[in-house]
Order: structure tokens, then sequence, then C-alpha cells
């Protein structure tokens, strides 16, 4: 029997890994071949996918746009309002405190015809000097009793206009918390963008088998090219933006609701008539508590207003992507 040997055995053994490593080779890339052609559509198919999915983005951006512009415009408004109440406000507190100033100069004169009501054995000596105590005062009551007068009216005006600043802010801002709720429910942009992304990525492994065909993809390059500006941009700021605003005007519409009750209050009749001291300190409380809210009402429409401006900018930043997109698809 004739025995191979160790050199014919060595050829022949690595003969055989030969064959099998080439074998194994074609398999693979036969493998590859068909995986590549089963996960790259056709381009006319990734054109389609392409289209349904960009097209109508730019609409969409457009509507959240307007929405953006009309709660600026909204909260702009409430914020001016909010921070004319709390101008205001400030304006009644300095007319206030002249009147309690007025009032503390007029107590000793009050206090002299109090004292000199009660009966005593020289009451005529008495009522004389306060006879002439008053007529060397009366010039100088009477001046202040007319401007405490005075100020009261400009007071009661101004706590009048106060309150009713106060509940115009807080109209704006219910009605800029209403805009950007509506805005919330419309803004699947974010979806949108992303649906448009994986179809693009597809479109573009589809000109790349297009390509080693021989077909002609410069359409559909111009396409790609024009639809890749998303890649770029963090489309979530535009909901986040929705929120911070919603919030915000929801804060306003919470301080200013109190707020307006809280004006109104401190300028009843029950409240301002009340001349004790702990009537006096009620009043001053609620008038500064008032104030408070003014201001605080004011920095949430305020704060709004900026959540909305930075909404509109980067909408048309985005948007300027939509319109190159879709006119490509077009």
């Amino acid at each position: 029997m004739y025995r191979l040997k160790p050199a014919e055995i060595y050829i022949h053994t690595c003969s055989l890994l030969l064959r099998f490593f080439a074998v194994f080779v074609l398999c693979c890339i036969s493998c590859i071949e068909k995986n590549a052609c089963a996960a790259a559509l056709d381009l006319d198919v990734a054109l389609q996918n392409t289209y349904r999915a960009c097209v109508g983005i730019d609409d969409s951006l457009s509507e959240l746009k307007k929405l953006a512009g009309i709660n600026t415009a909204v909260t702009a408004v409430g914020t001016a309002t909010g921070a004319s109440a709390t101008i205001v406000g400030l304006v009644k507190a300095s007319k206030d405190k002249r009147i309690e100033e007025l009032k503390k100069k007029l107590e000793p004169l009050g206090e002299a015809i109090a004292n000199n009501t009660v009966s005593v054995p020289d009451r005529n000596e008495l009522l004389a000097g306060l006879e002439s105590y008053h007529n060397t005062n009366q010039d100088n009551a009477t001046d202040s009793e007319s401007e405490i007068e005075k100020l009261e009216k400009q007071s009661k005006s101004l706590g009048n206009w106060r309150t009713g600043l106060m509940a115009g802010a807080t109209a704006t801002n219910i009605a800029g918390a209403a805009i950007s709720g509506v805005s919330l429910k419309k803004n699947g942009i974010q979806e949108q963008i992303k649906d448009c992304d994986n179809n693009v990525s597809q479109l573009r492994t589809a000109i790349a088998r297009a390509k080693m065909e021989g077909l002609d993809v410069s359409e559909a390059q111009t396409i790609v090219n024009a639809c890749s500006g998303y890649k770029g941009e963090d489309v979530s700021k535009i909901e986040k933006q929705a929120k911070g605003s919603l919030i915000s005007s929801i804060v306003g519409s919470a301080t200013g609701v109190v707020g307006t009750a809280t004006s109104a209050a401190a300028n009843s009749s029950k409240v301002r008539d009340d001349d004790s001291a702990s009537g006096m300190q009620k009043e001053k409380n609620l008038n500064t508590a008032s104030n408070v809210l003014a201001g605080a009402t004011t920095a949430a429409s305020a704060t709004a207003t900026v959540f909305n401006a930075l909404q509109i900018s980067t909408i048309k930043r985005v948007a300027k992507t939509a319109a190159e997109c879709e006119g490509a698809l077009k």
C-alpha cells in the first residue's frame, strides 16, 4: 500500500484548506450581497417614501410659527399690563404714605379738641386757649385735610386702575396658556422630522445601489442634499419652549388671579374706611401683597414672551430646511 509522504500530505491539506476558504468567502459575499439588496430599497420606492415622510413638515412648522407669534404678542401685552399695574401700585403706595403722614400731623389737634370737651373748673379759659390754638393752626389743618381728601381720591382711583390692570394681565396669561396648550397638541413635528430623516437615510442607501447598477441618481442626490439639514437641528427645543411658555403663563395666571382679588380687597370701602391701627395695617399689607403679585405676574408674562420668541427662532431655522427639502421633492 502506497503511503503519502509528509510533504505530499502537507500540500494536500493546504489545497483542501484553500478550497474551503474560497468557498467560504464566496458564500459570505453572496450573503452580504443578498442582505444588502434586501435592505436597500428600490430607488423609486425610496423616493416615494421620502416624499410621503417629508412633505407637509413645512406646513406644520408654519402653523406652529403662527401660534407662537400670536402668543408672543399676547404675553407681551400681559407683560406691559402687569408692569403698568406694578407702577400704579407703587404710586398708590406713595400716596397712601403721604396720607398717613398727614393724619399723624393732625392727631395733636384732634386730641386737643377731645381733651377740652371735658367739664373742668376753668372751662371758659381752657376753651379760650383752644380757640386761640385752633385759630393759629386752622389754616394748616384745613390745608392738610384738603390734601388728605385729594390724596384719598387719587389713591382710590389708582387702586381701581391697579385692579383693572391686574385683571387684564391675568386674562392675557390665561390666553397665553391656552395658546401654548394648542401648540403642544400640534407638536408632533419632532416625530415627523425623525421619520423624514429615516427615509432620507434609506434613500441614500438606495442611491448607492442604483449607482452600482449605472442608474441616474442626480435627482435623488439633490433631494438627499436638501433634506439632510435636519441633522444639525435640535427639534426637541420647539416642544420644550412651548412647555416653558405654558408653565410661565399658568404661573402668571395664578398670581394674577390672587393679585386681582387682593387689590380689589385692599381698595374696598370696608378696608379703606377702617381707621383703627389694625385696619390701617391690614390695608397696608393688602396693598403690599398686591404690588408684589403684580410684579410676579409681570415676570411670568415676560418669561413666557421669551420662551415664545425662542420658539419662533427655532422654528424659523428648521423651516428653512423644510422649505429647501420640499422644494427639492416637488
